[in-house]
């Protein structure tokens, strides 16, 4: 989720009905079938899911997702500038942290863009992928919960902003293209209403709930700067401590600098009940 996850076997061939998750009827046209995207990640392992649909309560206390309540800066066209082969960028990369800024430039270079993105996203078998994992800190994500090319549907939310979240919170177990290999238990809402624009700049909401609004709560966190480990409780941080350490090591014998986060001597990060940082 981005980043990607990726999904327990059981969910290789995932399929969705009226009775939760995604309908197709939500989504604008272009989710259904967007021509050229060549790629999936999948958004961690889950052991089960939930497809009850609880009340939505108001997303107040998020200050505007969580952040600060001034506008978020625009993205220039060279903020929107990529090489390919897109990469996965890794804990502990400062890019994970960074402020992702909004998109306000609907062309070919962002439709380009998306298409790299899907085509990472599959190549890695991942269902979700936001931009910062791939080293571009604007607000964009893509997902397709099924994680097959050419099944499901390729997502894509340009700018999202939650509207209203359940106050039912469900328990998974999650992974995360930027931590090869680390999988843990992470608690989030069961259902989302989300605003966004899609590939063209159209703006829409929709209603998620099951594993499309958990692929999405795990990829919005990375817009926020927020990674899936400052969702766990210390206990279940505990059991994979040792696995972040060892990224930080292998961050620091790849560039010959310090680890720009340390998970032995962190803080806990304060966020938000639903999304994002808290004000």
């Amino acid at each position: 989720m981005a980043c990607a996850a990726r999904l327990h076997p059981i969910f290789s061939s995932y399929a969705f009905s009226s009775s939760g998750g995604v309908r197709r009827s939500n989504f604008p046209a272009i989710f259904n079938g967007f021509s050229g995207l060549s790629s999936t990640s999948r958004l961690g392992r889950f052991s089960t899911m939930n497809r009850s649909k609880p009340p939505l309560i108001p997303a107040i206390a998020q200050a505007k997702r969580g952040s600060s309540l001034k506008e978020d800066e625009v993205a220039t066209p060279t903020d929107l500038q990529f090489e390919t082969p897109l990469r996965i960028v890794e804990y502990p990369d400062h890019i994970l942290r960074a402020k992702n800024k909004r998109i306000e430039t609907f062309d070919d270079n962002l439709k380009n863009l998306v298409a790299e993105m899907f085509d990472v996203m599959y190549k890695t078998d991942g269902i979700g992928l936001s931009a910062p994992q791939v080293g571009i800190n604007v607000q964009l994500m893509v997902f397709n919960p099924v994680g097959e090319r050419g099944e499901g549907e390729e997502i894509v939310l340009v700018n999202p902003r939650v509207n209203r979240y359940s106050k039912k919170m469900v328990l998974f177990n999650e992974g995360c293209l930027s931590f090869p290999g680390i999988y843990a238990d992470v608690r989030r809402p069961e259902s989302v209403k989300i605003d966004a624009r899609d590939i063209n700049g159209a703006r829409f909401t929709v209603n998620l709930s099951g594993l499309p609004a958990r692929v999405f709560q795990h990829e919005f966190d990375h817009l926020e700067g927020v990674l899936f480990f400052d969702r766990m409780t210390e206990e279940v941080l505990d059991s994979i401590r040792t696995q972040l350490q060892a990224l930080e090591k292998k961050y620091e014998d790849k560039t010959g600098l310090p680890s720009p986060e340390r998970v032995k001597t962190r803080q806990i990060r304060k966020v938000a009940v639903g999304f994002g940082k808290s004000p």
